[in-house]
């Protein structure tokens, strides 16, 4: 079974990610709406499992990132990546695209690029910024 990406979404990238990392780190720097991203959309799973980074409720997740950086993009309920409680989603995202040494995701930031049927496109590494990925974003908006 496929993911479906929300509203009129031409591509998806999908992070587990610590929201306070990232907003200070600024890993999020492709407009969604603008420059040719219409159809991005950037959806954001808050993760504790790796050193306990995001230790925040949702609520404070979200205002802090909504709040204080003013951010522009989804932001879900904190899910489990691994293990026997992980997420659905990341139980899908995970076996549709693996990792050599494993499964698992290793640590915050790991991407997964979907397309607009659901198909994971393609898995990045937690040290991959966004503008590493961008031309991998550009030719699923361009299909």
């Amino acid at each position: 079974m496929a993911a479906r990406p929300t509203g009129a979404s031409e591509a998806l990238v999908v992070d587990n990610e610590d929201l306070e990392l990232v907003m200070n780190h600024r890993y999020f720097i492709l407009p969604t709406n603008s420059n040719g991203y219409a159809g991005l959309e950037i959806l954001a799973f808050p993760c504790n499992q790796f050193g306990a980074q995001e230790p925040g409720t949702n609520e404070e997740i979200v205002e802090f990132a909504c709040t204080r950086f003013k951010a522009e993009f989804s932001i879900f309920d904190k899910v489990d990546v691994n293990g026997n409680n992980a997420a659905p989603l990341y139980k899908f995202l995970k076996s549709s695209k693996g990792e050599v040494l494993g499964d698992n995701i290793k640590w915050n930031f790991s991407k997964f690029l979907v397309d607009k049927d659901g198909n994971v496109v393609d898995r990045y590494a937690p040290t991959t910024s966004l503008l590493s990925i961008e031309k991998d974003i550009k030719k699923l908006l361009d299909a």
